[in-house]
């Protein structure tokens, strides 16, 4: 089979490039630290009935590209068989030439299904379709297949406080399961009292699930301690936070208490009100993380649900947001050094999604270092929008210019998609030809063993030591 695309050497431009990629990074264990997968689709091991299913559904940037090339929506989101909307996907492939979509269709293509002897078009569209459809019928396609196929050895999905963690419980009783699937704690929506009656009916199901009537703000803080702390029991060491950007207005307890008590009756809570109420929970969570030893991320940035009228038909994460350019340099600084007066800041990961604030996240994150934890303070991988080749080497740029490139730890998934781990090649291709280059180019020195050694570190070593996964002796409670 002839590779017309995706080659053994796609992205890498030099044979210096290409001898990084290959012997030092192409087969590195892949550590997954954030993502969106569904768990209880690993727990059952689900094998998907065809393409569609795997690789369309929930993929707001196929769908945003289909929109894009006047794809009804009925074969985008709506009520058109698997096959008429897959269809419609391959008519649009060709359309997306330098966008970052034709990459990673071709890429996931290759891996797992082998496939790179075609470009998907609307003419090669049923040979894809039929070829990809027998594998996942397979029992290497399963969902457990697919990610050892991939080299995975942890995944971290993103959970609400309110989750039982019932298929985390069930996949770590699994013996026959050698892959780390582990929480992570997702509070946001303990944050959003701006919500109304969306925000009550939240608070009585964090109730519920602490198994405390909350009529109080610091009843609030016990039942999400209490979740935080059964998250812990099930080996749960991460928290994420989506936020426009961090919450840092100066409030008393008292204040906070009175706002709280307005939410629990439906009253109006005005926008200053919001903003404290979200800086004191987001503070006491950050002393949650850094008490017990987690790591804490903050994906910040996005402006989400641009559309009213689309959210209102289709709900959240459909494909409707966009890079905002909200301010997070001062409020940030002022968080961490909040949290350092205490000496409770956590092992940090901050991700921007507007690229104007690369430098800015590669600049706070020395501010903060320990010099007792390696990299402590971390600017994440190249998030959503920017999460493409362009934007992975800008991050990569402001990182090594500004901080240091050999403490990265390196790419996440950050997906909804079984068929996304192509992303951390991709990665990694982008990586070894920016080294590699710059290796012939003489602005680095030309030894492979050096350059090499931070490669691993990238893709693997680092993170396996940052999140020590694999050192954790705890048990589940």
């Amino acid at each position: 089979m002839n590779d017309i695309f995706i080659t053994e050497n796609f992205l890498l431009s030099n044979k210096t490039a290409v001898e990084l990629y290959h012997e030092y990074a192409k087969d590195q264990p892949i550590i997954d630290y954030h993502c969106h997968l569904p768990v209880r689709e690993i727990a059952e091991d689900k094998n998907f009935e065809n393409l569609t299913q795997i690789w369309l559904a929930g993929d707001h940037y196929k769908w945003r590209a289909m929109r894009t090339c006047a794809v009804p929506e009925r074969c985008i989101t709506g009520d058109a068989g698997d096959w008429e909307k897959f269809q419609k996907w391959a008519e649009t492939v060709p359309k997306t030439l330098r966008n970052p979509l034709y990459h990673w269709t071709h890429l996931e293509l290759k891996r797992p299904f082998g496939i790179s002897d075609v470009l998907l078009d609307a003419s090669t569209a049923k040979r894809v379709w039929e070829r990809c459809n027998a594998l996942l019928a397979q029992k290497n396609f399963s969902t457990r297949g697919i990610l050892q196929q991939m080299n995975v050895q942890v995944v971290c999905t993103t959970d609400d406080p309110i989750d039982t963690l019932e298929y985390h419980k069930q996949l770590q009783n699994d013996s026959s399961f050698p892959i780390r699937i582990l929480p992570a704690f997702r509070a946001d929506m303990a944050m959003n009292i701006e919500r109304g009656s969306s925000f009550t009916t939240y608070i009585e199901k964090l109730g519920a699930a602490a198994d405390i009537h909350i009529t109080s703000y610091q009843k609030f803080l016990d039942a999400l301690r209490k979740r935080h702390a059964f998250f812990h029991a099930q080996r749960c060491r991460l928290s994420d936070h989506g936020l426009e950007t961090v919450y840092v207005e100066e409030y008393k307890e008292k204040e906070i208490e009175a706002i709280f008590t307005r939410a629990l009756s439906n009253a109006p809570v005005d926008a200053s009100s919001v903003l404290k109420f979200k800086s004191a929970v987001l503070m006491e969570l950050c002393l949650m993380d850094h008490a017990a030893g987690w790591v804490q991320q903050f994906h910040l940035g996005a402006m989400r649900n641009t559309n009213p009228r689309m959210y209102r038909e289709l709900g959240p994460d459909t494909g409707y947001d966009s890079i905002g350019d909200f301010p997070i340099a001062q409020p940030l600084a002022k968080l961490f050094a909040k949290l350092e007066e205490s000496n409770s800041l956590a092992k940090t990961i901050m991700y921007n999604l507007n690229p104007a604030d690369n430098e800015v996240i590669a600049t706070l994150i020395g501010n903060f270092q320990d010099g007792k934890i390696p990299g402590k303070i971390q600017y994440g991988s190249a998030w959503w929008f920017l999460d493409q080749k362009d934007g992975m080497e800008r991050q990569l740029n402001a990182l090594s210019n500004m901080g240091f490139l050999s403490r990265f730890i390196g790419m996440l998934t950050d997906s909804r998609s079984f068929l996304s781990y192509p992303r951390h090649e991709y990665f990694r291709r982008i990586l070894c030809n920016m080294l590699g280059t710059e290796m012939e180019d003489g602005m680095i020195p030309n030894d492979m063993e050096l350059v090499g050694g931070m490669v691993k570190d990238i893709c693997y070593n680092n993170a396996r030591n940052y999140f020590n996964f694999f050192n954790d002796t705890t048990q589940e409670q």
